[in-house]
């Protein structure tokens, strides 16, 4: 080996030698099967209405799903922040979040609507990147603080929110279909 700068020792590159097609071949297929659960952040289009009802439906209960009118009601509110997560071109999840303008505070609130995967794809950080990729479009809004509601009931959510830094604010007296409380939780941006 030769000496580089300061007497360091100079390597040269690691190289991969195949002894054989078939070592190649199951190189291609790991590396493909790691690609294939790469997810891209991308905002809303109107073409993927259809199938942001079909997530919200798979992920929650009838009378906490959004019905299509509701949905559509938060997807076109002029502060809505949002933002879906493909797979191989399929989306797999989706968040809604808002901007609040007080009318007298300078800096405005943001609400986290919802964040829905796909039961498939969960374990595999969409929700999380969506709620980054939320709280920094709200952040950019000049919004202090996030807020969201979730039911009780809902500890794999809890967990997943707590994780991320948001705490509890209040207790939502059967905020879900009359019968189920929900939490208010916020956290500072």
């Amino acid at each position: 080996m030769g000496q580089g700068h300061a007497g360091a020792a100079v390597r040269a590159p690691y190289c991969l030698t195949y002894s054989c097609e078939s070592e190649r071949a199951l190189l291609a297929r790991s590396y493909s099967r790691y690609n294939a659960w790469v997810s891209k952040i991308r905002p809303y289009q109107p073409r993927d209405f259809d199938r942001l009802v079909e997530i919200d439906h798979a992920c929650f209960a009838e009378g906490i799903a959004y019905p299509e009118e509701e949905m559509r009601h938060f997807l076109e509110m002029p502060s809505a922040i949002t933002l879906v997560a493909h797979q191989n071109r399929k989306i797999e999840g989706f968040i809604i979040a808002d901007c609040l303008r007080p009318r007298r505070g300078s800096r405005a609130m943001g609400r986290i609507i919802t964040i829905d995967v796909m039961p498939g794809a969960q374990g595999k950080s969409l929700g999380s990147m969506l709620l980054k990729a939320a709280e920094d479009e709200l952040h950019k809004a000049d919004c202090d603080y996030v807020s969201l509601e979730v039911a009780v009931d809902n500890e794999r959510a809890l967990r997943f929110y707590k994780k991320h830094g948001y705490s509890v604010l209040k207790v939502l007296p059967r905020y879900y279909m009359g019968q189920i409380d929900g939490l208010l939780m916020g956290k500072k941006l």
